[in-house]
């Protein structure tokens, strides 16, 4: 039998705070289209994927009723863990409806899917099955955010989280800073939304004046914004960040 696809699907960049949002302000009527006709899906979170297809529905007809979409969730490393061999099996389950000839879509909790996201170790497991993987256009909140701050677009990484621990992320920030300098390479952040103020208390603290800082939020909704200047600027600047709408941080020294 020849196996489905692998079907990367955008998703919003609201984290499901904004269900008021039209999603044709946001992905293509393509992608809306492709949804409504996925019976499967791997997902982070089935709960906020019901949710987008509910929001996919009022657009497109689902192909079948949202109680018979097969939802799997991506698997969870233990607590404090890392994702490692003992879920090999859990993640290669979720392949089976692709192998048994069904497209399966993929979805983040935000944005594109492998991106900044643990499906990536799904995609990897399809180009070992054979398993066509077909990536559609959408919102990526790293590049968006990256575009709009106008710090170097030519070398850039993306680092991910900090550590938690405060002497820890100080560190990392400061080593961060010198290899933006050294390099004169952007370094992209993310924090969970109801840390994004302390982080960006730490990125104050922690970083010398003269670095250029950007950080965008909620990009993609109305009212979304991106903002860059000096860390001393930043220091003067009365500005508090929202505890449940996504924010990525932008330095470049």
């Amino acid at each position: 039998m020849k196996p489905g696809r692998l079907i990367l699907m955008p998703n919003t960049l609201d984290f499901g705070v904004d269900d008021s949002l039209d999603l044709r302000e946001v992905l293509p009527q393509r992608v809306i289209e492709t949804a409504a006709r996925l019976t499967h899906w791997a997902a982070e979170n089935a709960k906020t994927t019901r949710s987008l297809l509910k929001r996919v529905d009022t657009i497109a007809p689902l192909a079948q009723p949202l109680q018979a979409v097969q939802i799997a969730e991506l698997p969870r490393p233990p607590k404090g863990g890392r994702a490692g061999g003992d879920d090999s099996a859990a993640w290669q389950a979720l392949l089976a409806p692709a192998l048994a000839g069904h497209d399966l879509g993929l979805v983040s909790e935000a944005g594109l899917p492998a991106v900044a996201d643990p499906g990536a170790r799904l995609v990897a497991l399809a180009h070992e099955a054979g398993v066509e993987v077909v990536p559609l256009s959408g919102p990526s909140s790293l590049l968006l955010a990256l575009a709009a701050s106008g710090l170097n677009g030519q070398s850039f990484a993306f680092v991910g989280y900090l550590p938690v621990d405060a002497a820890a992320r100080t560190a990392r920030i400061r080593e961060l800073e010198a290899l933006s300098a050294r390099q004169q390479q952007t370094q992209l952040l993310i924090e969970t939304p109801y840390r994004n103020e302390a982080l960006r208390q730490a990125l104050l603290s922690a970083l010398k004046p003269g670095t250029r800082l950007s950080i965008s939020v909620g990009l993609t909704l109305p009212g979304g914004w991106t903002q860059t200047a000096t860390v001393a600027d930043w220091r003067a600047n009365r500005t508090t960040l929202p505890d449940r709408i996504p924010a990525v941080f932008a330095l470049l020294a």
